[in-house]
C-alpha cells in the first residue's frame, strides 16, 4: 500500500486565524483580534516547526469588559493569551514541559 502524499509542502510556517462571532460579537473587536493574532504569531514563527496552524478563539472578549476594541486592555488580554498558548506550542514541539504541568 503507497503512503498518503502530503496535500502540499509546507516549508515555512503558515497560520489562520478564526474569531467567531459568538465570542466577539463586533465585526472592529473580531478584526482586532485577528490582528493581534498574526503579530504575536510572527514572534513565535521562528521557534515554531515547520506546519499549518489554525488559532481559534475559544472564550468571550465581550463588550462588557472590552468597550472599546482598540482598547489597551483587550489587547493586553489578548497578547498575553496568545504568548502563552504559542509559548506551550513551541514548547510541546520541542518536548520540554511548562512549569504548570502541562506538556
Amino acid at each position: 500500500m503507497a503512503s498518503n502524499p502530503l496535500l502540499f509542502a509546507l516549508s515555512d510556517v503558515w497560520l489562520g486565524a478564526m474569531v467567531a462571532k459568538r465570542w466577539a460579537k463586533r465585526a472592529v473587536t473580531r478584526n482586532a483580534i485577528k490582528r493581534q493574532i498574526y503579530s504575536v504569531s510572527a514572534d513565535f514563527a521562528a521557534t515554531l516547526p515547520v506546519a499549518a496552524y489554525v488559532v481559534r478563539l475559544r472564550a468571550a472578549f465581550g463588550s462588557k469588559q472590552f468597550i472599546s476594541a482598540t482598547s489597551d486592555a483587550l489587547k493586553l488580554a489578548v497578547r498575553q493569551e496568545l504568548q502563552q498558548l504559542l509559548a506551550r506550542a513551541t514548547a510541546r514541539s520541542q518536548g520540554l514541559v511548562l512549569k504548570d504541568g502541562a506538556s
